[in-house]
């Protein structure tokens, strides 16, 4: 059974957190899918992951492409990535069940922690996923590194 790893984003925007996460994963051997609820924001973390730093190039691809099944990381609005992944890093709000949890290795919760609406959700989905027997981690960054707040 895998585990969902919450970051509070407070330090530090998405796009500056996500690249060291998929990095990590990577660095893992595992294969990502990167879900969020919006295409044209997933279009715009695919040019600021194209942006990233010369020495920390993570290769990736849009889902909707005719390489999807190839791609490390693959962004995508779907709750089956093509690329058979074995971590999900789920933005915006994007929906996350107990059940797919258990296929995975982990499961990450972005969230924003300026936007009170980021923050009431990501409380619903560790109540819900707490509940339902998943492991759980709350991490943030309030004290200008990532520190783990809480487990369930």
């Amino acid at each position: 059974m895998g585990a969902v790893y919450f970051y509070h984003l407070t330090q530090a925007s998405l796009e500056e957190t996500l690249p060291m996460l998929l990095g990590k994963a990577v660095q893992a051997g595992w294969n990502v899918a990167v879900r969020g609820t919006r295409e044209a924001r997933l279009d715009w973390l695919d040019q600021k992951l194209w942006q990233g730093a010369g020495d920390s190039f993570l290769p990736h691809g849009v889902a909707g492409g005719p390489h999807d099944a190839d791609q490390p990381v693959l962004l995508t609005t779907s709750t089956s990535a093509a690329n058979k992944a074995s971590c999900v890093m789920a933005v915006d709000g994007a929906a996350v069940t107990s059940e797919e949890i258990t296929t995975l290795q982990r499961v990450c919760i972005i969230f924003d922690g300026t936007d009170t609406e980021a923050v009431q959700q990501a409380r619903s989905q560790w109540k819900e996923l707490s509940a339902a027997g998943c492991s759980a981690q709350y991490w943030s960054q309030e004290s200008g590194r990532w520190e783990k707040k809480a487990e369930s």
